[in-house]
């Protein structure tokens, strides 16, 4: 069966095509500057990669210049949109409403328009994309596939925060984290390479790229992650604060700066950018301090230092672990970085092996310790696209 997976953002609609069961990936892209009159298309195909220039003025049409591309003389792999049997929609924020993935309907909306005010850069984006391709695709089933989904399971000790009850009940005040697709498709992943079953494995997942966050896993199910009620809260990331103490975001509106300034800051020029002086980018960084540049070397010790710690506050209140697995731009491709994390966590028992280290590159998954480390560490290349597929099949599968 055909699924098309789509991502959308407020000015991109990220896309692929999969063959399903097999994952064939049939076409896969992006379509950037949408709301321009020069959007830019980059399809990709196993006959090679186009670029060209289009104009979007909206989702609506920058859906239509994708999917008249998979039908197209040059690259297409459909004979019809109409071949698409199921399309999965990544979505930011379902709240406490959204536990798994579902069959979008008129009630799924309603519950995206609720939480609109808990993810407004990410949910209205979500639902333009969801109307436009359920009015282009309508022979498909739409599914609606949760970033906040996996992490549904944290016990009320691990979600609540510390603030009057009433926060709580009339605001949805609360911890309900990101990146779940990623996380569950290691612990998936983790489970199968490690021969466990995936209700039986015990993981503490990283997830290292521009955003960053961490997820304890006990018995296949998250029980604790990093961020919060937005993603901001939590580890330190290529530009976002991480966690701060909370007064001082009254201590700058107090020293002038509008309470909007100070969001903009925390989010876009912070973490990484902030500390090392306007880079995010963990290579630069790395090659920076191969240089000598102390501003860069201080932003990475902070990175992994702030990483260290919270391994080590997740490994206290889990059972005995099967894994700790990076995933991730930084965790993929980033060995000195793997190797410093490594490094921190002697006194857990883990033992790093700098040849598997290095050899760990090019999409592979494997250990990056030796036999002795207790707990191991595995490196994991993530695939959201994939995990939203699968999470469409189930929809779609008596077609």
């Amino acid at each position: 069966m055909k699924i098309f997976v789509v991502n959308c953002g407020s000015s991109s609609i990220k896309y692929q095509l999969f063959d399903m069961p097999g994952e064939a990936v049939l076409a896969r892209g992006v379509l950037e500057r949408v709301g321009t009159d020069r959007s830019v298309l980059e399809y990709e195909t196993d006959a090679g990669t186009w670029r060209t220039e289009a104009a979007a003025g909206d989702h609506a049409a920058g859906l239509k210049i994708i999917l008249d591309a998979l039908v197209s003389d040059r690259g297409g792999v459909l004979d019809s949109v109409d071949e698409i049997d199921g399309v999965g929609h990544r979505v930011v924020h379902g709240a406490a409403e959204a536990a798994g993935s579902v069959l979008i309907d008129e009630a799924v909306i309603e519950i995206l328009q609720r939480n609109v005010d808990l993810a407004p850069l990410h949910n209205p984006p979500n639902l333009a994309g969801i109307r436009a391709a359920t009015e282009a695709m309508g022979r498909a089933r739409h599914v609606g596939v949760f970033d906040t989904a996996f992490l549904s399971t944290l016990p009320e000790k691990a979600y609540r925060y510390a603030v009057p009850e009433q926060w709580y009940k009339d605001h949805r005040v609360r911890r309900y984290g990101f990146h779940g697709t990623s996380h569950k498709y290691i612990a998936l992943c983790a489970a199968e390479l490690l021969g466990k079953a995936p209700d039986a494995v015990n993981l503490i997942t990283v997830h290292m790229g521009n955003g960053v966050s961490m997820t304890a896993v006990s018995g296949g199910k998250a029980v604790d992650h990093s961020m919060g009620m937005t993603p901001l809260q939590g580890l330190m990331m290529g530009t976002r604060s991480g966690d701060i103490d909370p007064a001082i975001v009254f201590y700058m509106i107090s020293r002038g700066m509008t309470s909007d300034e100070v969001d903009e800051a925390l989010n876009k020029r912070s973490g990484l950018f902030g500390v090392s002086g306007g880079r995010s980018d963990m290579r630069d960084l790395v090659s920076a301090v191969q240089g000598g540049d102390s501003a860069a070397a201080l932003a990475v010790d902070m990175f992994i230092y702030r990483i260290i710690k919270y391994i080590g506050a997740y490994y206290t209140i889990l059972p005995p672990l099967d894994a700790i697995v990076m995933t991730g731009g930084i965790g993929e491709n980033s060995p000195i970085i793997r190797s410093r994390i490594c490094d921190g966590l002697v006194r857990l028992g883990v033992v790093g092996d700098p040849d598997a280290n290095a050899a760990m590159t090019d999409g592979l998954s494997g250990p990056i310790t030796t036999a002795a480390s207790t707990p191991p560490v595995w490196v994991i290349p993530t695939n959201e696209e994939v995990m939203i597929a699968r999470e469409t099949v189930p929809f779609v599968s008596d077609r």
